[in-house]
């Protein structure tokens, strides 16, 4: 996959590239027992893909550094490239299925996840290191994939000018543990998480409260009661901007992430770009799929003004 020749990227975003089949039942099936699909809808997500994407849709030169399988469709290869991302490391690997996830939500929004990990879940057994696009951008993270393929790729950026966000995601229960943890903050600048995964983070780090981390930036995102995060050793709420509606929640935090970055390349402060990042969450909500609403700059702008 080629790359848009001559941009330098101003984010590297490391994450899955999966194909997401998002269905709604009226209500989660007992063993045994079959329920019908009330809708289905099948689109390009993942945590790499959505926050690229979105960031990139929204004007910040952003590179995926990314594996897929040989059968990663045309389709979405084109969709994202028109995007503007930069896709010279995002790399199909032979021998494996693209990563895919089905989504199902029952009647009250609960949701539940069968994942295939796919090539980005064994990065490290493939002896390609995605580094170029990092080692020229001022914002690297990394999210769901293979922690001990992202720490040794952490080391490699370290000390190169970057900041290197770290965003374990769902991936937190599975994949890491407390010396993976403990070695990938080494080198991490920022720490993004919800506050589910926030429990496991402090387990894994010892600590009664992943707020008390001391990072430059430390986000917690919590649902319908907003976001806290810790700037530079101070606590700050950041409100949830409500949308127009609410139809999906797949990929709204990925959202909140491109709208951060997206604030800080236009040359906000770090609350203002949270306050953003929120705003930009608020319209992926409104319809199903991760990138099937990502806004123009001017609506997020509009949407977020009453609370910069």
């Amino acid at each position: 996959m080629t790359s848009m020749a001559g941009v330098k990227p101003f984010l590297s975003v490391y994450g899955h590239v999966t194909i997401d089949q998002i269905v709604s039942i009226a209500k989660f099936p007992e063993i045994n027992e079959s329920v019908d699909i009330i809708s289905k809808n099948t689109t390009l997500g993942g945590t790499g893909t959505n926050i690229a994407t979105a960031a990139a849709m929204l004007g910040v030169p952003t590179a995926i550094c990314a594996f897929v399988g040989d059968d990663f469709p045309s389709k979405y290869e084109d969709s994202v490239r028109a995007s503007g991302l930069i896709m010279n490391e995002m790399i199909k690997v032979k021998g494996f299925e693209t990563s895919q996830a089905l989504v199902v939500n029952d009647s009250e929004m609960r949701q539940k996840v069968i994942f295939y990990q796919g090539p980005q879940g064994s990065a490290s057994k493939l002896n390609i290191s995605l580094t170029e696009n990092a080692l020229v951008s001022k914002y690297v993270h990394f999210c769901t994939g293979d922690p001990e393929y992202y720490i040794s790729l952490m080391e490699k950026i370290s000390g190169c000018g970057a900041s290197i966000s770290l965003d374990p995601a769902q991936e937190v229960y599975k994949g890491w543990n407390a010396e993976s943890m403990h070695r990938a903050m080494v080198f991490s600048d920022s720490l993004f998480c919800n506050n589910y995964e926030a429990r496991a983070i402090e387990k894994y780090l010892g600590t009664e409260n992943v707020l008390d981390i001391e990072k430059d930036l430390v986000v917690c995102t919590e649902g319908e009661r907003g976001s806290t995060a810790k700037i530079r050793g101070e606590t700050v709420s950041i409100p949830m901007i409500k949308g127009r509606t609410f139809r999906d929640a797949t990929g709204a935090g990925d959202a909140y992430r491109a709208g951060f970055y997206c604030g800080q390349y236009k040359g906000y402060g770090v609350l203002e770009s949270l306050i953003l990042a929120s705003s930009v969450a608020s319209f992926v909500v409104e319809e199903v799929g991760a990138l099937t609403n990502i806004p123009t700059w001017d609506s997020v702008l509009q949407r977020a003004d009453r609370y910069l």
